[in-house]
């Protein structure tokens, strides 16, 4: 589960994929709703839809296309590409500014009409492009209002904007901070074997899919390994489940010593281990399997009973597709 940290480093996208149905309704609903408020305000108080025809029909034609957008994001989402999830807030911030200029509104209400985009970025987008779009809600409200009312006004309402928005947008940053690390223990210990830290099966076959299609893409070898501890039920029925339990993590210290950082050791159950190796010959990876017993003869005491492994490779493309 990637923070914002792990986000920058990797390259992810802006709104990750888990928040993208969350974002998507967010845009919808705020198009429908502008929708149906200006149409709405637009023919039951005629003074807000401006003060000209012209300034009329614009106001109009703007909530028609704020409806038949919003009716796509609900709809057909996978029709709009990912930037527009991205630059909805700068784009809600522009259709606010100049629907509150065209109708000559700098009022309280027309105001907090930017919290919207304020709001969405700090639910869905990144720290520093949270940050733009504050700037940017802060500072076509203060043009707006020095061009309807005036400087002092302009100022007063800006700074209460500026500390309401800014307040409430922290609040939901340490709320979204929280549940991310949540969510990343909760995956970690998902994607965990408790006893030995390894990966589980479930872990393992997510990077098996991976690994193949990297493979199958790119023709690069790639080997696996099948790991069985000897005599497993012999050493839990003569010296007790908790020397098994030893065991097994002494197997997993092992396949980790020999194992580098692209590779994958996980726990099937029991005593069964696999070893994924990417970009490994068949050759290498029984170098690798040598290298696991090594560490296990070395690092398991004399005295116990013996510990030893049954260990099969396979690689592709030479053994299997």
């Amino acid at each position: 589960m990637a923070d914002e940290r792990s986000m920058r480093r990797s390259g992810q996208p802006a709104i990750l994929p888990r928040d993208r149905p969350g974002a998507t309704r967010a845009v919808a609903y705020f198009m429908l709703a502008a929708f149906s408020l200006i149409i709405g305000l637009s023919i039951a108080v005629p003074s807000y839809r401006g003060p000209t025809p012209t300034t009329a029909a614009i106001t109009y034609a703007t909530g028609v296309a704020l409806g038949i957008l919003g009716l796509v994001c609900l709809l057909r989402p996978q029709w709009l590409p990912d930037s527009f999830w991205v630059g909805a807030p700068i784009f809600a911030i522009a259709v606010i500014g100049a629907l509150n200029y065209l109708t000559r509104d700098a009022g309280v209400s027309a105001q907090l009409f930017f919290l919207w985009p304020a709001l969405y970025a700090a639910t869905f987008l990144r720290h520093r492009l949270v940050v733009g779009v504050l700037l940017g809600a802060f500072l076509t409200d203060f043009v707006l209002v020095r061009l309807i009312v005036g400087l002092t006004q302009a100022i007063r309402d800006t700074v209460s904007l500026v500390i309401a928005v800014s307040l409430a947008s922290i609040i939901i940053i340490l709320l979204r901070s929280r549940v991310a690390a949540l969510l990343a223990v909760l995956e970690d210990q998902a994607q965990s074997d408790t006893l030995t830290g390894l990966a589980n099966r479930r872990a393992f076959e997510v990077g098996l899919d991976r690994a193949v299609a990297h493979a199958e893409r790119t023709g690069e070898p790639l080997a696996l390994l099948t790991i069985d501890l000897d005599h497993f039920k012999r050493i839990n029925d003569g010296h007790g489940h908790l020397v098994g339990d030893e065991a097994l993590i002494m197997v997993a210290v092992a396949l980790s010593d020999a194992t580098r950082g692209a590779d994958l050791a996980a726990r099937l159950g029991g005593d069964e281990f696999v070893v994924l190796l990417p970009d490994c010959s068949a050759a290498d990876a029984a170098i690798i399997a040598g290298k696991m017993q090594g560490t296990l003869r070395a690092r398991w005491p004399a005295a116990r009973t013996p510990l030893t492994l049954s260990i099969g490779a396979a690689a592709m493309p030479d053994d299997a597709r």
